[in-house]
């Protein structure tokens, strides 16, 4: 008898918990060297020379590499995964922001390699540079509308009551535990690169074209990648490094970046601002919402925009909806994706607007939501999928006591003296599909192998692959292999943006079906419970293998050559013949202690909708999780950039403050587990990226009702209180 795949452990944890070397960076290879980089000192000018001697010198040292001997790498579109402007470290003396590397020591140990690091000698001609949006030198560039409903405008000059503000977020680092890494050597005559990464196939293609080899030849080996999220979406800037380093080496490299090193090195959530105004009558319909916002980014490269609006357009059913968008150039590293990247941000200035406008009008904030409940998208007029976010609302009332609320800021005292404050946001998150090649391969002798497109980057895409195939087939569950990430195994997808699981469980329920009907026409059809294994050995079948290409909802065959291109091939949230979103519902408790103003979270309660839940222990982890990460956003995280230098302060999780156990109290997860049929055959859309929306909002709504300050900046800080 199979375990109810909903209550499965997680398929990874014993590896996890024995620390076997599953990750990039702790596989053993004969022969490693190490290497590490020196970090540029200044944030824009030229170098003008670089001493390597004492470096050379050090015991240990096999070469130090400059932007001399990597100028042949090739910048293209590709560099960066085929999604961005391409950018490449070394390859001429142009320093464009601090930190960037500017030379690689390569060494038979660490220590030989970070010692000589720190021994290069750069000489600069330092340039003036702009660290912050807010600095003189800020490039604002023009405002682009993405998202436009009705005539906000004239909605908004009618209305009977109005909320303008401005709200703003800090620059925030993601900090993974297993920190970015690059190994490459040859193998068979063939470069292999490990890395911990959410995008193998884009990296290959990445590599391939920045050392001018064929992607024929290159393989990228991503069986786990420890905490994603989006930095390790793109090509790193030392991975084709690393790689250009061991095809002149001959011998296998390693390079782990400092963590120091990646708050300047790696992608970040960019700093913003959001200027938002609410237009509404005096019963509570939200009539007209005109919201801009603008984006620190680097003067070199961009990051997307048009994400802001996709989602705090359909929040409500609000008519009328002016979203406007624009970047901000400064001499930065490139910002990037970090959880809800668009979404986080968008709904704190969305959420916490909305909760001023229940304050204005005397209106419970539940109720008001509840009020602006939408039947159809606001946007295209089409229906939703599925649309649960009142009874997320209303589910997640009933479970936290909300009822019980005084509405009064401030009229909530504990026994100990701390204010108490009841908060509430919602958050929802595009359902997004792609292509996803699945093969399957079943042994009499009882191994499964299950290759498919997706990476497993700790939010249990494995445990879901296997609880989906095991709902199909019975396998023996001990000796299923589920190979992912793996450019060798089969063509590889980016996987980010919660459309892992939906993409790749449908994927894996076409192959099994497959399978199904290759055995049935073999020996006629399986009985209820029968094993496969013993079908084929009843056979005398050793192995029966089957392999789908298997499309998105309203995917065409070209989004698959996209994929084999080492594109990103998504779709979503607009379909056809509808939209598709996740919803959560987030209520918080703080208490904030009279004296100190030092704030606690001791409760959360969150109800959210992400379709068909596949496994209810990594979903709830992954609610869990987001909330963590809200709590952090709100209270906690801000990288603290010097103006005069452009380097980040508190480089190190000793100063970028993150949350720690002792901050986080009761976390109640529950999930309505509805199957959302008309996206996809499994009825699943993501989680990962809806739990953290509304988060930080909710905590922020909360602090307000307990002190009756509005803070309208993340993180908020004692002295906010004060």
């Amino acid at each position: 008898m199979l375990t109810p795949t909903k209550d499965r452990l997680r398929i990874d944890a014993r590896e996890k918990v024995l620390g076997r070397p599953i990750f990039a960076a702790d596989v053993p290879l004969p022969g490693l060297l190490h290497a590490m980089t020196t970090p540029a000192r200044i944030a824009r000018g030229r170098i003008t020379a670089i001493d390597t001697a004492a470096a050379v010198a050090v015991p240990g040292v096999v070469r130090v590499f400059t932007h001399e001997d990597f100028s042949g790498i090739r910048v293209t579109p590709a560099t960066l995964g085929g999604n961005q402007p391409g950018f490449q470290p070394m390859t001429g003396p142009d320093v464009v922001f601090r930190g960037q590397p500017v030379a690689l020591v390569v060494a038979e140990t660490l220590e030989a390699a970070s010692e000589a690091a720190r021994l290069v000698d750069v000489t600069y001609d330092a340039a003036s540079f702009t660290a912050t949006m807010d600095d003189p030198g800020a490039e604002p560039q023009p405002f682009e509308t993405t998202i436009e409903a009705g005539d906000a405008a004239a909605a908004f000059a009618t209305s009977e009551m109005t909320v303008e503000a401005e709200y703003r977020l800090a620059q925030n680092h993601h900090n993974p535990i297993e920190m970015i890494s690059t190994t490459a050597h040859f193998e068979d005559g063939r470069l292999v690169v490990r890395e911990g990464t959410q995008n193998s196939n884009s990296m290959r293609a990445a590599t391939a074209g920045a050392l001018g080899l064929d992607p024929g030849a290159v393989d990228v080996l991503s069986p786990y990648c420890g905490g994603g999220f989006g930095q390790k979406n793109v090509l790193q800037l030392q991975s084709v490094l690393v790689s250009r380093a061991a095809m002149m080496l001959g011998r296998p490299v390693k390079l782990v970046m400092p963590r120091a090193q990646l708050f300047h090195t790696a992608s970040h959530r960019p700093a913003s601002r959001h200027h938002i105004r609410l237009g509404a009558s005096r019963d509570g319909r939200i009539a007209a919402v005109l919201y801009d916002t603008e984006q620190e980014n680097a003067r070199y490269d961009h990051f997307f925009r048009t994400g802001y609006h996709e989602a705090t357009s359909r929040h409500y059913g609000i008519p009328a909806y002016r979203g406007r968008e624009r970047l901000v150039r400064i001499d930065t590293s490139p910002p990037g994706h970090m959880r809800a990247p668009h979404e986080h941000p968008g709904s704190f200035a969305l959420e916490c607007a909305v909760d001023e406008l229940a304050g204005g009008l005397g209106m419970d904030p539940v109720a008001l939501r509840l009020a602006n409940d939408a039947a159809r998208d606001p946007v295209t007029g089409k229906p939703f999928s599925s649309r649960t976010l009142g009874q997320c609302l209303s589910r997640g009332a009933k479970l936290f006591g909300w009822d019980d609320r005084s509405a009064e800021p401030g009229s909530m005292v504990a026994g100990d003296g701390s204010l108490i404050g009841w908060g509430v946001a919602a958050g929802i998150y595009k359902g997004s599909m792609f292509p996803c090649v699945a093969r399957l391969r079943v042994q009499a002798n009882g191994v499964t192998r299950l290759s498919l497109s997706g990476h497993e980057m700790g939010q249990g895409f494995r445990s879901v692959a296997g609880a989906e195939l095991m709902e199909l087939l019975s396998i023996d569950a001990d000796r299923l292999e589920i190979r992912c990430g793996d450019t060798s195994a089969v063509q590889q997808h980016h996987t980010a943006g919660s459309w892992g699981a939906a993409g790749a469980a449908s994927a894996i329920r076409a192959v099994a079906e497959k399978f199904i009907a290759a055995l049935t026409d073999l020996g006629g059809a399986l009985s209820p419970g029968e094993s496969v294994h013993q079908r084929l050995m009843a056979l005398k079948r050793p192995v029966l293998e089957v392999e789908v290409e298997h499309l998105g909802t309203s995917q065409g065959p070209e989004a698959l050559e996209t994929l084999r291109r080492g594109g990103v091939a998504v779709v979503g949230p607009e379909y056809p013949d509808f939209v598709s979103f996740s919803w959560i519902a987030h209520f918080v408790e703080v208490r904030v202690e009279p004296s100190t103003r030092r704030i606690r979270v001791p409760r959360v309660v969150s109800v959210a909708d992400c379709g068909r839940v596949m496994n209810r222990r990594t979903a709830t982890s992954q609610v869990q999780g987001g909330v963590v990460w809200g709590i952090g956003a709100a209270l906690r995280e801000a990288a603290e950039i010097d103006p005069a230098t452009g380097f980040v302060l508190n480089a190190d999780l000793a100063d970028y403050v993150v949350p720690v156990n002792a901050d986080i109290g009761d976390i109640t997860v529950e999930l309505l587990d509805v199957p959302d049929p008309m996206l996809n055959a499994s009825g699943v859309r993501g989680v990962g990226e809806v739990a953290m929306v509304g988060a930080a909002a909710a905590v922020a709504n909360a602090v307000h009702h307990a002190t009756g300050r509005r803070v309208r900046h993340l993180p908020i800080r004692i002295e906010d209180l004060l």
